[in-house]
């Protein structure tokens, strides 16, 4: 299970260490760099210093060893192991290794082509029998001018659950856990697939450190610790992908930089300083200016293009990759290409996978005449400009997009510049010429060749631009006779007694031109007959598919469709997701509407079980008949939902309205309802109390965000518990707004035909007809009385008679003391305070009178009261006070109810595994249908 990249940045913030300026230095996680720490070596000293560490490159600022390096933060350590002899590249910590992304040999640190590091963090602890919390040391970033930008990383283990932790309260956050069901893995396969299953996944976002801490899971047998299986004696925490940004930070801005002439960074005279800003750090970075590449951090490091070689160096190249032409400046072998950024690896000539060196853009097509090069984006720069970071070469190529036709351009330098080298001008071919390509956006300063008009080819090679022959063109270059020339054309006219035959395109007799014209007639009589016989098969066939199209229309006008459709486009709120479908999608998702994908049946109509196209899974709600009244009420629920964004209100993918009776396309919702767990035959004892508590505040928070936190209140007008879903981790989804109003702010209720379910409809509402948002609070007190007593709304009293639950409950706690009426479950489960703090939260709710009752943020906040005062319980030992680990202390000895230890609710934020139990997949979907019980 992942954690949102939002809630993960709120954890990181709190995580991060301080950063504060100190009398001209600079103080970051305890460690001070003044001026004299800075090191600006001579051309001569950084001529004597290694440039890499087996096969990565750097450069200035980083350095390896004394003087070579701006400041220690750059301070590179290369490591050779002595058993293989490979080379492994270190930062400043020692800790923190530098690799190169994927199969690319480009380390990411190479100064005036990137400003991210790509790296690589592995720890572990070896997991004992007995011991159910470790926690690892924490990471930081390895010196001030470092921060994390983005971080995938994988945790592999057995029976854990791992947790962030914030040092600052002292407490954790769960990321994600790890189970171990079935027959053990390789724990290289198990981090490949990494999901939940042996191994798990943690994302970051903009970061500055990380700590993690295990907490076994309950049921897992520690004694099962075998040393011999790596996946269950030890919980390792390693980098699938990590990358840092890093900046020169002795000075915050480039305007204290530039003051500071002793420690400017930017040295070379054609370099310029930007400012880069982050949440943990401040500071700036040098780049050479436009037409220019190199090093801007060492004297005259920015200089003018002269990497283009214009002679092919070795014959015999291969110039094709299946069916991908491979011309010249481009090549596969080392000699055939002009330089390294146009070096292409032909991986597949079978299917025509031809690639750039960075193995992220796959080249679909050369087209040399018009300088583009058509790139596919088949790795993790997907919708980013086209960059192919090489060691001192310049960027050539301009595009963007998943999939685009990008231009490129031969070398950094005018074409007036590039004449002046006639060793690299690129243009040798006789007749060609050069053409400037410039873009300010992408940052493409340079030229490229084209050949002379009237010629066509290759202008990168000797004699590659050949004549165009126009004659033989298609488009009718002269009305009578064409005679090409070379690099042109001219035309003439036939002789006497002759005229022009377009067909043969020759002068032809009068006479041989009649005989052509008969054959040609017959030929074309024939052809005729036969496209007359295909055209009537194929209006045919397009009449059926026109009458189909206008049935969906008129059922799409009917089911008023363009008035959803204005609705959803001019309302900002709208969320961007929701859509209109057509009904070959949804047909296409249900294998037509079939029997095996119904999940659901009801009085109204029934619930399938759709795959969407891009592989999302969800309940297509289908009507058997709707009314013409009901049409408005559909169309209220899908703008209710389209603008309703919240973890615990069911989500609305869009509907469908080319049908006779509309379709809603909702989440798929994979546990059914609460009222299916509360009421069905297998319920007893499958509904915990910490159950009932969690999901009674995630509904109420719901409720609460509808009426005070939406951007337009909303009455829901029919709550219950069969309303309230729950999905694959068991978190409550408040469904079903067919019956729900939007209500301005300024409006305090609004008059309305009675509509709701017996069992839960207030009654001031069901006298006055004035709807408000009490009458919602009415409707979920019912069901906290439903979690308290496990009765139906209307039930069957033990003399056979109907009754309402919230009469029975209101007259039985005049009469008779609350824990004589709740379930037997409820009673052994939760304290008598617990059970008394609810009852009358309960009976607040149910009060005749709507403005004697709360309002729904006071109910939620009252149950998260009691939550949370339940939860603290959990880390105190009743014996002797001291504090124990959440999750790890025994359950509390029969006949002890009135005293609640840790273990009763040491899952009281996570689902009961006896509900997991308790339904059955017909019951899944039930609550879509709106019957009313």
């Amino acid at each position: 299970m992942r954690m949102g990249c939002g809630f993960l940045m709120i954890v990181l913030a709190l995580l991060g260490t301080q950063t504060t300026r100190v009398s001209g230095a600079v103080a970051t996680s305890g460690r001070q760099y003044e001026e004299s720490n800075l090191v600006v070596p001579s051309p001569a000293m950084l001529g004597r210093c290694p440039r890499k560490c087996g096969n990565l490159s750097f450069a200035y600022p980083f350095g390896i060893g004394s003087g070579c390096f701006r400041d220690p933060d750059f301070n590179l350590t290369c490591v050779v192991d002595g058993g293989s002899g490979t080379s492994r590249l270190f930062l400043s910590d020692n800790i923190t290794e530098v690799v190169a992304y994927g199969d690319s040999e480009l380390s990411g640190i190479k100064v005036g082509w990137t400003q991210y590091i790509i790296i690589n963090y592995n720890e572990e602890v070896t997991v004992v029998s007995g011991v159910d919390v470790y926690n690892l040391s924490s990471w930081l970033p390895p010196g001030r001018s470092f921060v994390g930008l983005n971080a995938v990383i994988n945790v592999t283990g057995c029976g854990f659950d791992t947790y962030l932790l914030n040092h600052d309260s002292n407490t954790t956050f769960r990321v994600c856990s790890t189970t171990c069901p079935g027959t053990e893995i390789t724990e290289t396969t198990a981090r490949e697939n990494c999901d939940g299953t042996w191994c798990c996944t943690v994302q970051f976002s903009s970061f500055n450190g990380f700590q993690f801490s295990f907490v076994r899971q309950r049921g897992v047998d520690s004694s099962r610790v075998d040393h011999t299986s790596p996946l269950w004696n030890k919980m390792s925490v390693t980098t699938d992908y990590a990358s840092l940004g890093w900046n020169v930070v002795d000075q915050a801005n480039c305007a204290e930089a530039v003051r500071h002439e002793k420690t400017y960074a930017c040295l070379s005279k054609n370099s310029s300083c930007t400012e880069r800003r982050s949440a943990y750090s401040d500071g700036y970075w040098c780049s050479c200016n436009v037409g220019f590449l190199g090093n801007p951090y060492v004297a005259d490091g920015c200089f003018r293009d002269k990497g283009y070689n214009r002679i092919q160096r070795v014959e015999n190249c291969t110039r094709q990759c299946g069916d991908i032409e491979i011309p010249f400046p481009f090549g596969v072998e080392e000699g055939c290409f002009a330089r390294k950024v146009f070096q292409l690896n032909c991986t597949n000539a079978t299917t025509s996978t031809l690639q750039m060196e960075d193995d992220v853009h796959q080249v679909v097509h050369i087209n040399i005449e018009e300088g583009l090069i058509e790139i596919k984006y088949i790795a993790y720069y997907q919708q980013e400009f086209l960059r192919i970071y090489i060691d001192e070469e310049p960027d050539l190529y301009m595009g963007y997009g998943e999939t685009t036709l990008s231009q490129w351009a031969v070398a950094n330098l005018t074409c007036q510049e590039a004449e002046l080298d006639n060793n690299r001008y690129a243009c040798i071919s006789i007749n060609s010429e050069c053409l400037i390509v410039n873009s300010t956006k992408n940052r493409l300063y340079g030229y490229r060749c084209k050949c002379s008009r009237g010629f066509h080819g290759n202008p990168y090679i000797q004699e590659g631009c050949q004549d165009i022959d126009e004659c033989n063109q298609a488009n009718g270059t002269c009305e009578e006779v064409c005679n090409n020339i070379v690099g042109s054309y001219y035309c003439s006219k036939c002789p006497d007694k002759m005229d022009y035959d377009t067909t043969t395109r020759k002068c032809m007799s009068i006479k041989r031109q009649i005989t052509y014209l008969g054959v040609i007639i017959g030929l074309s009589g024939g052809f005729g007959i036969l496209l007359l016989i295909l055209s009537g098969l194929f209006i045919v066939h397009r009449w059926k598919r026109y009458s189909q199209r206008q049935l969906r229309r008129r059922y799409f006008r009917k089911n008023q469709g363009l008035l959803l459709e204005q609705l959803i486009s001019s309302d900002e709120n709208a969320s961007d997701k929701t859509r209109i479908f057509s009904v070959e999608e949804l047909e296409k998702a249900t294998d037509n509407f079939h029997q095996t994908r119904i999940v659901g049946h009801g009085g109204h109509g029934m619930v399938y079980k759709g795959i969407l196209s891009d592989q999302r899974v969800v309940a297509i709600k289908k009507s058997k008949v709707i009314e013409e009244g009901e049409i408005n009420q559909f169309i209220n629920e899908v703008v209710i939902l389209s603008q309703i964004n919240h973890r615990n209100i069911v989500k609305l993918f869009g509907c469908c309205l080319e049908t006779e009776v509309p379709l809603l396309v909702y989440d798929f919702i994979s546990n059914g309802s609460l009222f299916g767990i509360l009421h069905s035959d297998s319920s007893t004892g499958c509904l915990s109390w910490d159950d009932c508590i969690r999901i009674a505040v995630e509904a109420a928070g719901a409720l609460s965000y509808l009426h005070s936190a939406a951007s337009i209140s909303v009455f829901h007008r029919d709550v219950k518990s069969s309303n309230i879903l729950l999905d694959g981790n068991y978190t409550a989804k408040v469904a079903d707004f067919g019956a729900s109003r939007l209500v301005s702010i300024d409006q305090t209720h609004i008059v309305t035909n009675v509509q709701g379910t017996f069992g839960y409809l207030d009654p001031e509402y069901y006298y006055t007809g004035q709807l408000n948002e009490k009458s919602d609070v009415y409707s979920f007190g019912v069901v906290l009385i439903e979690l308290l007593l496990r009765k139906e709304p209307i039930f069957t009293s033990e003399s056979g008679s109907k009754q309402n639950l919230s009469n029975y409950f209101l007259s039985g706690l005049k009469g008779r003391p609350v824990t004589e009426i709740v379930a037997a479950q409820v009673l052994d489960e939760a304290t008598e305070e617990e059970i008394s703090s609810v009852a009358s939260l309960a009976e607040m709710c149910l009060s005749l009178r709507g403005e004697d009752r709360p309002t729904m943020k006071q109910v939620e906040m009252a149950l998260r009261v009691l939550q949370t005062e339940r939860l603290k319980l959990c880390h105190v030992d009743p014996g002797n006070g001291e504090e124990k680990e959440p999750l790890l202390i025994p359950a509390r000895e029969k006949g002890s109810s009135h005293q609640l230890v840790a273990s009763d609710c040491g899952n009281a934020n996570l689902p009961s595994e006896n509900i997991k139990r308790c339904y059955t997949f017909e019951q899944e979907f039930m609550s879509y249908d709106g019957v009313s019980r």
